[in-house]
């Protein structure tokens, strides 16, 4: 009842009455205010996690969740004759991440909350977000993506700061966002903002002046770099974040008694890839303005700093030339030169030198160097690192190097994300999976009652459904909800072989039309999004797009067969496309994907892996079992030698293997022509045959025998429940919860 009338004092009145938008912000206000309530955090030592992004997702029904009252309100919106589904699609999806980097970033600031461990994010407030993406012409555009309203999640706080660069100085504010945990304490994701910042210098799409640093420094995520104005924002940014960080973190600690000597006994600092690495020469100078020796403030930011490397990709081990830091934060260069000399005084060995011999300051290797840790996020990446990648470091600092195998908050992506198969679940385990998803090893118990699996199938079917209903109403997509749903959504990267799944495609295509008909039709959705610089990324878009008008016009293809591109993806459209999902695409070239988290979300569904023995994959494959995955291509050594040897040549493939060629000469068809763009296809095609640097068609063949084994294995609908159920029963190791415990047990040592 308190909660009712709370929520009808908010409103002004009955809640019948009111539209959705003033039921939301009216909630809004409630979990803010029951957020508040909660215990903060005051432990004496305290986590700082900085990362250039955190995909938090629409919070409302999370926030709800984690306060315990989502039923309630749920019931009282019933009662009331309104629909909390239809609320919460009022509510704007902030724009502050984009990928699985920042989507694992806000997954981890819910553990830390929900585990009443003493830890913030710090990140930027971006107004604009990555992009949101339009399609036209089946092609990718950029459009601007807001979110921040008049009322929303924000808090604006009186923390300020003038932070300096060569040329300018600019004064930042604060934002904070309650991070509110599970049955637990409440967090900040604390975002910083420049004050100067003007939206309106953004014109034709995402175009604006990169040189404006006082109006556009927190505009967009990752802006482009594809020229020198844009690697400069990229550092203009990167500082902007780091400086506002250290200060806050600097003034917290000396607040609660740190004498600065003492930071690392106050202060845990996480570099979340090489973006926030800045971090450590800008501490020491600002302990140095405090009075520190340069030597003793070295000491004290080498205990307080520890990193996570996220990939092996050149984008995330960042090399920024001397000179363009020259141009943004000349003061930071006197201290990486003297860091770099202490390298040089004890290692004879360019490869780990901090500036190499091109001038370029290689971020990483400050990490490495002067942080205390140095983490993995799977067990094969974290193996790559040691025995390759670095390999040079792991021989200097064995000890820095652990793993901590990436998770997901379950309670999002089943207790918000499915519904129905969370009350499944509870009605057989208990609701003890919900705090210890470890518990849901109890599920094995029914792996043989047929009672059981039909449920599970019903509520899969239910959810296909429902995507199909959403997807109607948001895009005006049609799909089919008696297909197999196969479903790949991640960032689109070469690396990740979306263009293998196209090229599959149209092999089915290819055969289909020749008669040869799949007794199940086949449903194949995408969801990405691709880097304005990434042309090739932006060419396999545009031929998904092509493959999906012309198969799903194809009156002879289109019963059996349907490509689907999701518009936009986000966190919003996961949340419905993961509990719909009957096979899961994680086909990422083998020692190329660190980790995935997408591969945990799609498991803990019900959904059934499709992957190289990559990143997660291996560990899934070892808990799941042979029979309950399906693994297909080179391993990594094998990627790795071939790299090593530079003995692979793509038009091998393509001029001996027939089916290669013609499902890679259908990418410059008369069909695809007719609807696509010869400049964008041609290039695809040439990078294919020529190039193919993530090796996509030495792993087709055994892509396509994998695919076509786990669609004929579909057709047993028990056999398959029971693959779906040991999946679900398995995905409590990959809970964030699991991850955050190893990081605080063998990293951070806070108080729980």
């Amino acid at each position: 009842m308190k909660l009712k009338n709370m929520l009808q004092e908010k409103c002004g009145g009955d809640l019948r009455n009111k539209t959705n938008e003033e039921i939301y912000f009216a909630l809004l206000e409630v979990v803010q205010e029951m957020a508040k309530e909660k215990e903060k955090n005051v432990g004496k030592k305290k986590l700082y996690y900085i990362s250039a992004e955190f995909l938090i997702g629409k919070l409302l029904s999370n926030n709800l969740i984690n306060l315990g009252i989502y039923d309630e309100v749920k019931e009282i919106l019933e009662e009331n004759g309104k629909n909390i589904s239809e609320i919460e699609e009022v509510e704007p999806e902030p724009s502050l991440g984009n990928g699985g980097l920042g989507r694992l970033a806000a997954c981890f600031l819910d553990s830390i909350a929900t585990l009443g461990l003493n830890g913030d994010g710090i990140g930027l407030n971006y107004h604009y977000g990555l992009f949101r993406q339009v399609f036209e012409n089946r092609l990718q555009t950029e459009q601007p993506n807001p979110w921040i309203e008049e009322k929303s999640w924000l808090t604006k706080t009186d923390v300020t700061y003038d932070v300096k660069f060569k040329n300018a100085t600019v004064t930042s504010r604060l934002y904070d966002i309650d991070v509110t945990g599970f049955n637990n304490k409440t967090n900040k994701l604390h975002l910083f903002d420049i004050e100067s910042i003007d939206e309106s210098i953004v014109e034709d799409g995402i175009t604006f002046d990169k040189d404006d640093i006082a109006k556009n420094l927190t505009l967009f995520l990752y802006p482009d770099d594809g020229d020198e104005a844009g690697q400069l924002l990229r550092i203009y940014q990167q500082y902007f974040m780091v400086s506002n960080g250290a200060r806050l973190i600097l003034d917290e600690c000396e607040e609660k008694g740190c004498n600065l000597y003492d930071l690392p006994d106050y202060a845990v600092i996480q570099i979340n890839d090489t973006h926030p690495t800045m971090v450590i020469p800008e501490l020491i100078r600002l302990l140095m303005e405090r009075g520190m020796e340069m030597d003793d403030a070295i000491d004290v930011v080498s205990r307080t700093c520890a990193y996570t490397n996220h990939t092996i990709l050149a984008e995330a081990l960042e090399k920024w030339p001397i000179h363009y830091l020259k141009k943004v934060v000349p003061q930071l260069m006197p201290i990486i030169e003297v860091l770099d000399d202490k390298v040089r005084r004890k290692f004879d060995n360019e490869a780990v030198y901090i500036i190499d011999k091109d001038e370029r300051v290689h971020m990483a290797h400050i990490d490495i160097h002067y942080g205390f840790s140095v983490n993995g996020v799977a067990s094969l990446h974290t193996d790559i690192l040691k025995d390759n990648e670095l390999n040079h470091f792991y021989q200097i600092y064995p000890e820095k190097f652990n793993n901590k195998t990436n998770g997901i908050t379950f309670r999002r992506w089943l207790l918000h994300s499915n519904h129905k198969l969370a009350d499944l679940i509870t009605s057989l385990i208990g609701d003890g999976y919900k705090k210890d998803a470890m518990e849901l090893e109890k599920l094995a118990a029914f792996v043989e009652d047929e009672n059981v699996l039909k449920q599970i199938l019903d509520i899969k079917y239910e959810n296909k459904k429902a995507l199909k209903d959403y997807l109607k109403r948001t895009q005006n997509l049609d799909i089919n909800e008696n297909a197999i749903f196969d479903i790949q959504i991640k960032r689109l990267h070469e690396y990740k072989r979306q263009q293998m799944n196209a090229l599959y495609l149209i092999h089915k295509y290819l055969e289909i039309k020749n008669g040869k008909k799949p007794s199940t039709p086949i449903t194949a959705i995408f969801g990405a999004k691709a880097a304005p610089a990434y042309v090739i990324a932006q060419d396999i878009i545009h031929m998904i797009l092509c493959l999906q008008e012309i198969i799903n016009n194809d009156p002879e293809v289109s019963p059996y067969l349907n490509v689907v591109m999701v518009e936009n993806y986000n966190v919003t459209n996961a949340e419905k496309l993961i509990p719909a999902c009957d096979i899961s695409e994680q086909i990422s070239l083998a020692s190329k994907e660190a980790s995935g988290t997408g591969n945990m979300k799609f498991m803990l569904n019900g959904a059934v892996t499709l992957g190289t023995e990559d990143g997660a994959n291996v560990e899934i494959h070892e808990l799941v079992g042979d029979s309950n995955i399906y693994i297909f291509g080179d391993d990594s050594e094998t990627v790795i030698n071939r790299y090593a040897s530079w003995s692979y040549v793509a038009r091998h493939y393509y001029e001996n293997d027939g089916d290669i060629r013609a499902a890679i000469d259908f990418i410059t068809s008369d069909a695809m022509l007719a609807v696509g763009s010869r400049e964008h296809l041609e290039r695809l095609k040439n990078e294919l045959i020529n190039k193919d640097w993530f090796m996509t068609l030495p792993d087709f063949r055994a892509y396509v025998e994998a695919k076509e084994r786990a669609y004929a294995d579909y057709e047993d609908r028990f056999a398959w429940a029971k693959k779906m159920l040991i999946n679900i029963s398995k995905a409590g190791y990959f809970s964030s919860d699991r991850t955050i415990e190893e990081y605080n047990r063998d990293i951070w040592h806070l108080e729980q």
